[in-house]
């Protein structure tokens, strides 16, 4: 049992598992705690807890990145990989689902995530995604909020959250360990408001607020993407986010067009720092107009 998953370390090149564009991209991790890492690599952050007889993962990647996954986590513990826990459905973050349900390992996530893996999604600009794999899907899911037991003094908390991102987000936070998983509602750009998933602003207002009352000046935050941060940084992009929300709500009401709202300048201070990267200024401005109260 104990060298459940890296007995199939070899198994994803037998089955066809092309690795494309993913061959030049290098795992790296860092220690947060005793028993508590983030993986950098190519799509969300993965959190690696480590507990008496199991290793966790939090987010797993893309398919074509596991093998590499799973070796990194084999250069810190060779405890086995038992479960899978899904931040939100997204590709980025759940594409090694597959080959880790197929290693044995359980998957766990929000029911609303495996309801949208299970079923082709509508995505922005006409383009949909296809129904997961059976093995992809979580197969423990739960409504509310979840405990993991990782030893006798640590535990983990999944707890679904407000629709922000997705309507399946999760914040995986260790208590004892003082880190948290925020998955996307937390990014090093301007975030993803995923309307198609019933994204919204104002539910990403309230998960972030609610952070704020879990972290402290000592806690360290993976967020969906980029290097791992501090409250500080949790405020800073609480304040981004209100600040855009009341502009754009304002030129909504007074009447303004999507595309007018997108020339006022809305955003300019951040633009450079948050918006280079998958979400532009455009698209963040016309994700908070869509959804706003």
């Amino acid at each position: 049992m104990k060298k459940l998953i890296y007995a199939f370390l070899g198994l994803f090149f037998l089955n066809g598992f092309a690795q494309n564009d993913m061959d030049d991209v290098n795992i790296t991790s860092e220690k947060l705690a005793d028993n508590v890492h983030v993986l950098y690599g190519r799509g969300g952050n993965i959190g690696l807890a480590i507990g008496d007889t199991y290793a966790y993962l939090i987010d797993d990647q893309f398919g074509a990145l596991t093998e590499k996954i799973l070796s990194k986590v084999k250069e810190i513990t060779d405890k086995p990989i038992k479960f899978v826990l899904n931040t939100h459905w997204h590709g980025d973050h759940t594409g090694g689902n597959e080959n880790l349900g197929n290693s044995g390992a359980i998957i766990i996530a929000h029911d609303n995530v495996r309801k949208r893996m299970s079923k082709k999604q509508e995505r922005s600009g006409g383009r949909t995604t296809p129904s997961s794999p059976y093995a992809a899907l979580p197969q423990i899911t739960f409504n509310d909020a979840f405990t993991i037991h990782l030893d006798s003094l640590n535990s983990l908390h999944l707890m679904h959250v407000n629709n922000s991102h997705t309507d399946g987000d999760s914040y995986m936070y260790f208590p004892q360990s003082n880190v948290i998983h925020m998955g996307d509602n937390l990014t090093n750009g301007y975030p993803f408001i995923d309307i198609n998933s019933n994204g919204d602003i104002d539910g990403f207002i309230k998960n972030l607020n609610m952070a704020l009352f879990i972290v402290d000046e000592d806690t360290q935050i993976i967020p969906g993407h980029g290097k791992v941060m501090g409250r500080k940084d949790l405020v800073a992009f609480r304040d981004m986010l209100a600040t855009l929300r009341i502009r754009v709500k304002k030129a909504k009401d007074d009447g303004k067009t999507i595309v007018e709202a997108q020339n006022m300048g809305l955003s300019k201070e951040w633009d450079t720092t948050h918006g280079q990267g998958f979400i532009n200024s455009d698209r963040i401005i016309e994700s908070i107009y869509k959804t706003v109260d």
